[in-house]
C-alpha cells in the first residue's frame, strides 16, 4: 500500500466541545490531513458532518483511547497510511458532576483511567509515529498545577526532574488505591480526581519532553495546556465565558509552533500563550 504524501494531524475525543474545535482551526490552518477521531462512529461522523458543512475536509477515524484493541487498530491505520504523525493534540478526558452519586473512589479511579492512563497508552502507540518536528499537545486543565496538591512530600516528588514514567503511574494507582480507601486526604492528595488526573498530565509531558531531549530526537516538541474555563457539556456550560473556538486557540497555537522552537517545549502554557510555572502557579 502506498502511504499518503499528505502530512498528519491527530486529535482524540473530537466529535464536541474543545476537540471539536481544534479540528475546524486545524482544518483552516493545517496543511495536510487532520483527523476527528471519536469513541462512537455515529457522533464521529456526524461532527465530521458538520464540518463538512462549513466547507472543511476533516477525515474521521474511530478510537476509543481507554480501548487498547482501539488503539493499535488506529495506530496500525496511521502507519500503513501515512509516513507518520505530525500533530498529535490528546484532548480525549471526562469530568464527573459535581453532583454525581458515584463514590468518590469509582470517580477517582474512572477519572485517571481516561484521563491520564488513556492518555498514556495513545503515547506510547503513536509516539514511534511521529516525524521529525512533530508537535503534541496534552490538554490539562487550570486544576492541573502543582500548586493544588496539598501534601508537600507529594509536590517534592511529582516536580523532581528525575522523575520516571513508572514512578510517576506509581503515584496515580497510589491515589485510586487511597480514594477507595478514603484516606486520600491523609496521604496528601486532594478530594478533587480531576485535578489529580490532570496534574498526572502535566507531569507526564515534562518527563515525555525529557526523554527525547536526552535521546536524538530532539526536535519533538511537547507542552500540556490550560485552554481556559469554556463552555462545554464538561462542566455543564456553567458561568464560563470561553466558547470552544476561544478554548482551541491555544492548542492549536502549540500544535503548530514553528521548526527550530526552543522556548515553548516541554512547558505548561496558560490560556493566554504565557508559560507558567507548574510549581507555582
Amino acid at each position: 500500500m502506498e502511504l499518503a504524501t499528505s502530512r498528519l494531524a491527530i486529535v482524540t475525543g473530537a466529535n464536541k466541545g474543545i476537540g471539536y474545535a481544534i479540528v475546524k482551526a486545524l482544518c483552516e490552518r493545517f496543511d495536510g490531513d487532520v483527523y476527528l477521531t471519536a469513541r462512537d462512529v455515529g457522533r464521529g461522523e456526524a461532527a465530521v458532518g458538520r464540518l463538512n458543512e462549513l466547507g472543511l475536509k476533516p477525515k474521521f477515524h474511530q478510537l476509543d483511547v481507554t480501548d487498547t484493541g482501539s488503539v493499535s487498530a488506529f495506530a496500525a491505520f496511521v502507519a500503513h497510511s501515512y509516513a507518520g504523525i505530525d500533530v498529535l493534540v490528546n484532548n480525549a478526558a471526562i469530568a464527573f458532576k459535581s453532583d454525581a452519586t458515584e463514590p468518590f473512589g469509582e470517580q477517582a479511579e474512572e477519572t485517571l483511567r481516561v484521563n491520564y492512563f488513556a492518555l498514556r497508552s495513545v503515547c506510547d502507540a503513536l509516539f514511534p509515529l511521529l516525524v521529525p518536528g512533530a508537535r503534541v499537545v496534552n490538554l490539562s486543565s487550570s486544576t492541573g498545577r502543582l500548586s493544588l496538591i496539598p501534601g508537600e512530600e507529594l509536590k517534592r516528588t511529582l516536580s523532581s526532574p528525575l522523575l520516571t514514567i513508572d514512578q510517576l503511574d506509581a503515584l496515580m494507582r497510589q491515589f485510586v488505591e487511597k480514594a477507595k480507601g478514603g484516606d486520600h486526604e491523609q496521604s496528601g492528595w486532594p478530594s478533587f480526581s480531576y485535578c489529580v488526573s490532570k496534574v498526572g498530565v502535566s507531569a507526564l509531558t515534562f518527563i515525555q519532553q525529557r526523554a527525547f531531549d536526552e535521546g536524538p530526537r530532539t526536535d519533538i516538541v511537547i507542552n500540556s495546556v490550560h485552554p481556559g474555563h469554556v463552555t462545554t457539556d464538561m462542566i455543564s456550560h456553567n458561568g464560563i465565558t470561553f466558547t470552544i473556538e476561544q478554548g482551541a486557540e491555544v492548542p492549536v497555537y502549540l500544535s503548530l509552533l514553528p521548526a527550530g522552537e526552543q522556548n515553548v517545549k516541554g512547558r505548561y502554557v496558560w490560556s493566554d500563550k504565557t508559560i507558567r510555572n507548574w510549581c507555582e502557579c
